[in-house]
């Protein structure tokens, strides 16, 4: 799409701005809206939180308005009492008003949809009759980059109401407003329809990479194979010719990482440690990098890892596992089940595999422990039974996936990029407007698919 620009620009002498149409005002955002925050009312004070009926906008509704997902909010999680909010700083603001989060989660935004009241984690904007919400709220989206300048020099992820108060825009006239608010409503709409529809394809992707470890690992790859029946819940029949084995009758050695406080153990670089968090998706992927002294390593040498190896997530994501491959061999672990297969009985990958299945995950999730904290044991884990073909058909189904998975990971990939340009794409055309890089003053709406505009 090309669009025209305006005639005449001036000097904003606004960084974040720059250049911006001559007749456009450049000024306080606190001049065209007045600026108000939010509270929370005593928690010592219960009869404060009785009868609440008042929507509070808080910390625990950012995820509807995170990413640009909602633009106007029409019910919160949390309510507050008229009589909280006449003995506290909080005030019942206007549908129409602006918000935009100003701690923790940083430069999110919405509008108020009905009356309603905030925390003091949001600015609020009561805008004036020269200023419309819907573009204000297109220009804060277009301030992430001033928004993370702002709180770069707070101790915590904070903008400061001074700050807030500061904070400068171009105002252009009423009119312009409406027409910028009604090209980037239109154009957007077409950008998240596209985005949702790669979004769609990731999901499927992962569903149908999900689908080929779970049958490949309980059925095999010969169709015309006998079967029986398992005996076992959420495997169902397998091949005939396959033994089902318990964990325990498979391995040589089943422990746990290094469990206990790592704030003193941790050092900027030698042996590499895994965690939960480099487990995903079947891969280990040393992506956050952490680090343990090679002295400590060889004081807890149980958990030092060799190819091979299935490392079983015990907490939190629980059902994420993988396999040691060469390049990991060495390593420590933190808080991670170690098996050592059998080699000579089932290979590393194929039990890894069979944990990442169907099966393996509602085998896995059926014997975690612990209410509050869910984990795994490995006095549980060992008696789990799974499938186990001869070694050659293993590393034969093990090939079989790799391959399959390699090519549902490059279509998965190819979809995430084209988000990633999309979503560049929406905000560069936020940006564009709403600080008149381009004049849409006279843009008729176009017929032709928006998938001819937008190259990917």
């Amino acid at each position: 799409m090309s669009l025209p620009r305006y005639p005449e620009y001036k000097d904003s002498r606004v960084e974040w701005l720059r250049d911006v149409p001559t007749h456009w005002t450049v000024m306080p955002i606190r001049l065209a809206a007045r600026l108000e925050s939010g509270h929370t009312p005593s928690r010592n004070r219960p009869d404060w939180w009785e009868d609440c009926s008042v929507p509070w906008f808080t910390l625990a509704d950012v995820s509807q308005i995170r990413r640009g997902g909602a633009d106007v909010i029409y019910d919160t999680k949390e309510k507050v009492s008229e009589l909280g909010l006449q003995n506290s700083s909080a005030r019942r603001l206007p549908a129409g008003t602006v918000m935009l989060s100003r701690t923790a989660s940083v430069g999110f935004s919405a509008i108020m949809g009905v009356e309603m009241a905030t925390t003091q984690d949001f600015a609020n904007w009561v805008c004036s009759s020269s200023l419309r919400p819907r573009f204000l709220l297109h220009v804060f989206r277009a301030m992430r980059g001033e928004f993370v300048r702002l709180m770069m020099g707070s101790t915590h992820n904070t903008i400061y109401m001074p700050d807030i108060a500061a904070l400068r825009f171009a105002l252009p006239p009423v009119e312009e407003q409406d027409a910028v608010v009604s090209f980037l409503d239109r154009e957007t709409a077409k950008i998240d329809s596209l985005i949702a529809e790669q979004e769609k394809l990731i999901a499927l992707l992962g569903e149908k990479r999900q689908a080929t470890i779970s049958h490949a690992v309980t059925k095999g790859l010969n169709p015309d194979a006998p079967m029986k029946d398992s005996g076992l819940a959420w495997l169902g029949e397998v091949p005939a010719h396959w033994e089902l084995r318990s964990i325990s009758s498979l391995s040589t050695k089943i422990t746990n990482g290094y469990v206990g406080p790592t704030r003193d153990i941790l050092v900027d670089d030698g042996v590499r440690y895994l965690q939960s968090l480099h487990i995903k998706s079947g891969c280990i992927s040393f992506n956050v990098p952490y680090y343990v002294r090679e002295e400590w390593s060889r004081e807890h040498k149980k958990s030092i890892l060799a190819v091979g190896d299935v490392l079983i997530v015990q907490t939190g994501d629980i059902g994420q596992v993988a396999a040691v491959s060469d390049e990991f061999a060495g390593c420590n672990c933190h808080a991670l089940i170690i098996v050592s297969p059998v080699a000579s009985v089932v290979a590393g990958d194929w039990l890894a595999l069979v944990l990442n299945s169907n099966f393996g995950l509602h085998s896995l999730l059926s014997i975690q422990t612990g209410a509050l904290h869910p984990h795994l044991n490995c006095g549980n884990v060992k008696d789990l039974y799974v499938p186990v073909p001869p070694l050659g058909e293993q590393q034969d189904i093990a090939s079989f996936v790799r391959t399959q998975a390699a090519q549902l990971e490059a279509l998965r990939r190819e979809a995430e990029r084209a988000v990633t340009l999309f979503k560049e794409r929406r905000s560069a055309l936020i940006a564009a407007a709403v600080t008149g890089q381009i004049d849409v003053r006279s843009v008729v709406p176009p017929t032709k698919n928006i998938r001819e505009e937008l190259t990917i």
